[in-house]
């Protein structure tokens, strides 16, 4: 992985992390892009939020198989983040991540219900993460990658065209 969302992140208080799913038309090659969790083929897509939801980074593409975690894993980016210290907040899909990274509590079927506290942590958690979901809306919000038509190897380079012309489009400073 590359070190380009630590030196914007290292600044913020905080960074948000959440994966998500583009769509694939392909004949070819397809179960390994095949996600159960969304019934349809697609590549995996991280994507780094800052607190006020802007599209920081997103990762390369991996196979729509991949689960969340093992994504970040994959692109270097738990290791990166944790090494940078950076605090990130991200989903129940990346429970067990360690260092840095926050999850919300999660209820197992054998354990008490969640008390009144972890409930409310939890809440707070959510409503931070909302914040995160704007850049995942802002990546899939270009018409190119409603459903993508070409080989999913190309995804990644379209993902990276998109985050360098957002942040084009909104001035987004590098430095």
């Amino acid at each position: 992985m590359t070190c380009m969302p630590l030196w914007h992140t290292q600044r913020l208080a905080y960074a948000i992390l959440d994966g998500t799913l583009i769509p694939i038309d392909r004949l070819a090659d397809q179960q390994p892009y095949y996600s159960g969790k969304h019934r349809r083929h697609g590549v995996n897509v991280q994507v780094l939020a800052d607190p006020a939801g802007r599209l920081v980074w997103a990762s390369p593409a991996l196979s729509g198989a991949a689960h969340d975690l093992t994504s970040a894993r994959t692109a270097g980016l738990v290791d990166a983040l944790t090494r940078a210290g950076v605090k990130v907040f991200a989903d129940r899909g990346y429970q067990g991540a360690g260092g840095t990274i926050r999850t919300p509590f999660k209820r197992h079927r054998h354990r008490p219900r969640l008390s009144s506290g972890q409930k409310a942590v939890s809440c707070a958690h959510a409503r931070i993460r909302a914040i995160g979901e704007r850049a995942v809306a802002t990546l899939k919000a270009w018409k190119i990658i409603e459903q993508l038509r070409c080989c999913p190897h190309q995804a990644t380079t379209m993902v990276q065209a998109i985050l360098v012309l957002h942040h084009i489009e909104t001035g987004y400073r590098s430095r």
